[in-house]
């Protein structure tokens, strides 16, 4: 599995740090910047999270994939996006809330995506 750099991630307003993880084991495949978040730990944690939502949509029988999570804090959003060319994948990116615009961090993470080589 190739897998590029995730470094347009910081071109993201407000951004604080991001991970590409594969959502089979929790491990981190790629990350930027983090600051006081331990990357790692976002990326094993997150997966739990999107492996339990998953399982939600499909025990309620929607027939849907996650396009994204949102997960808004006091000061900050964490933004999680599966990849559509690979469901057991996803892209985390955490914002600084008062700096960011969240429909552009969601086309800037849609294009990011495009734009990997997995």
């Amino acid at each position: 599995m190739a897998v590029t750099s995730i470094s347009d991630a910081t071109k993201i307003s407000g951004f604080i740090g991001a991970c590409l993880v594969d959502g089979d084991t929790g491990l981190m495949l790629a990350s930027e910047g983090g600051g006081k978040l331990d990357m790692n730990m976002v990326a094993a944690l997150n997966t739990d999270f999107v492996k339990a939502k998953q399982n939600a949509i499909d025990t309620l029988g929607l027939n849907q994939d996650i396009e994204d999570i949102l997960i808004t804090l006091d000061k900050q959003v964490h933004l999680i996006r599966p990849l559509e060319r690979n469901r057991s994948m996803f892209i985390y990116v955490a914002l600084e809330k008062a700096n960011s615009n969240l429909g552009m961090a969601r086309i800037q993470l849609k294009n990011l995506e495009a734009n990997l080589k997995i």
